[in-house]
């Protein structure tokens, strides 16, 4: 159930081994109220510590009751996520995991998720209470398990610092939520409706035939029985032709039919991922949006977001950022601000490997794709043509996920040998690279895992793998992960410190969105110059870095125009 939304049944606590206490909460809203104003000055007590398994939730629902819950946090869910990132962080897994206890699921009470599941308030006391104690009790437990882990892990300042702390912050963006240009989304559906069906016609045109383009395989009877635009087109188990996005785009080349079906594609989930579910997502008590963030999904450390996916709203197409357009202020009084980090892995792959030649280019501000050009092609600064610049970018960005002469001529359209070439003179120039990678391997083949700045630990269970495949993916990982931990952390501390300025200087502003490496703000003009100073101090600073952060703002009347 949405914490925007949802009511309190009960509260359940438990402060000592193996003993709980449930108290229930009546569907009248003013008792219910009541019974919480209770406990209100011991969950908004800054000196005493709230211990939860997932307890965002908790915070947010408390807020509906205008509790306002301070103090320090431990998190199993999030405690585990850092000790295990790769394995599942529920509960019930855990206590099985670490206390060798079964607690009653919550399944037993009121059935599998869906529209039959029933309700919490329907259980009888007896099973409720059973259930909701266990739950506290258990969390308690996993509490005093997982804290010495941290200690062993080398993570609990990471847990402390970051991840606990960050928990006050998402919740209060949850909060914040987004509005939503309700008028401009059904305008553009219909625009996109056309544009379908447009494609559509084209495709049928060119096929011969209509047929259904969102069935994988009839899509596969036409391109390669009826076009035969592949004699060697691979089948899955079921015998149907493969048609996944890499299969058409391996063709793109050979027919036009295959671009008008990956647009086609494209612009069908827009609609219906983005276009025609936002507005289903508005909450009806506020009329905003409210994302939910979950820290423990991403294994490098990234966030993630649901009900909206805020992070893969693609920017890539104009039509995609089309979508950024109808996020916007929540009075005409406000303006949307967006704060992005510049190039933040290079700038991280610079810091973690201290490569001379990279840093010195970040230092003195030269554009490092150019700079790179510079040094691969062996020439001056000013005289690098744009596809040198354009095949230096390729080789910035692929060489940390493990890019070979091969994926990089056909990245770039050159030739395999030019391809190694290249590759071969970067390591040359950027040896202190080189030596990160070779190390980051090395570190991880003798201790099973790698770390970030801030010592988060991604495990990396096959980098000893007889198998080369298996083994080079995690190679590649034991090589990225650092890079991309190091810019999730930053971030987070960043929002942190953002937050604690904003409640500090009192400011109406609000953060309402993280997408990767970007803030956005919905800020009263009034307070635009207060906030812009606020986020380039707090951004470029989380972290203390040798190489310098640079941190881009831009303003705007919606998100698209901000950024």
């Amino acid at each position: 159930m949405d914490a925007n939304l949802a009511d309190i049944v009960g509260l359940s606590f438990s402060f000592e081994h193996a003993k709980a206490y449930y108290i229930p909460t009546p569907p009248n809203r003013e008792e219910a109220q009541a019974i919480v104003d209770i406990f209100k000055a011991v969950l908004e007590n800054p000196h005493i510590e709230k211990v939860g398994q997932n307890i965002k939730y908790d915070i947010l629902l408390l807020a509906r009751y205008g509790v306002k819950v301070q103090g320090t946090l431990f998190d199993t869910m999030l405690a585990h996520y850092l000790i295990d990132p790769d394995t599942r962080h529920g509960m019930d897994v855990l206590a099985e995991n670490y206390l060798n206890y079964s607690p009653v699921s919550i399944t037993e009470l009121i059935g599998e998720k869906g529209k039959k599941q029933g309700n919490m308030r329907d259980v009888e006391i007896e099973k409720i209470k059973e259930y909701a104690a266990e739950d506290a009790d258990i969390t308690l437990q996993l509490k005093n398990t997982f804290h010495p882990l941290l200690v062993d892990t080398n993570t609990l300042q990471l847990a402390q610092e970051v991840e606990f702390p960050l928990v006050y912050v998402l919740a209060e963006i949850e909060r914040n939520g987004v509005k939503i240009d309700v008028p401009a989304l059904e305008e553009f559906s219909k625009t996109l409706e056309q544009d379908i069906r447009a494609l559509e016609e084209s495709i049928f045109e060119k096929a011969g035939t209509n047929f259904n383009i969102a069935s994988p395989k009839q899509l596969g009877e036409v391109l390669f029985d009826k076009l035969q635009l592949d004699p060697k087109a691979k089948k899955t188990k079921t015998g149907q032709y493969k048609t996944g996005e890499d299969v058409l785009l391996a063709l793109a080349h050979k027919s036009d039919i295959v671009q008008d079906i990956l647009n086609f594609r494209q612009l069908q989930k827009l609609k219906s991922t983005y276009v025609d579910a936002l507005p289903e997502l508005i909450n009806t008590e506020t009329g905003l949006i409210h994302t939910s963030y979950n820290q423990a999904v991403a294994a490098t450390g990234r966030l993630s977001s649901t009900n909206p996916n805020l992070q893969n709203i693609p920017i890539r197409t104009e039509r995609g950022r089309e979508v950024r357009k109808a996020f916007i202020p929540r009075s005409e009084d406000n303006v949307i601000l967006s704060a992005d980090y510049s190039q933040i892995e290079l700038r991280l792959i610079a810091e973690l490997s201290k490569d001379q030649n990279m840093l010195d280019a970040f230092s003195q501000g030269h554009d490092i794709h150019r700079a790179t050009a510079a040094k691969v092609y062996n020439m001056d600064f000013d005289g690098v043509t744009s596809e040198q610049r354009r095949n230096a970018k390729a080789v910035n960005f692929g060489i940390i996920y493990g890019q070979s002469a091969f994926g990089l001529s056909q990245n770039l359209g050159i030739s395999r040998k030019e391809a190694a070439d290249i590759i071969n003179e970067y390591f040359n120039q950027y040896a202190g690279i080189k030596k990160y990678m070779s190390d980051a391997v090395e570190f991880a083949k003798e201790n099973g895992y790698v770390e970030t700045i801030l010592k988060r630990r991604r495990y990396l269970r096959d980098i000893n793998s007889a198998n080369m495949t298996v083994r080079g993916f995690a190679e590649r990982n034991a090589i990225n992960a650092p890079i991309q931990g190091s810019a999730a952390d930053l971030i987070k501390l960043a929002m942190i410190a953002i937050q604690k300025e904003i409640e500090q200087q009192g400011l109406s502003g609000k953060m309402i969105m993280q997408v990767h490496d970007e803030l956005v703000f919905d800020v009263p003009k009034q307070e635009v110059a207060a906030f812009k100073k606020i986020i380039l101090d707090k951004m470029t600073n989380a972290i203390k870095t040798n190489v310098p952060l640079v941190v881009e703002i831009g303003e705007g009347k919606n998100w698209l125009e901000a950024h």
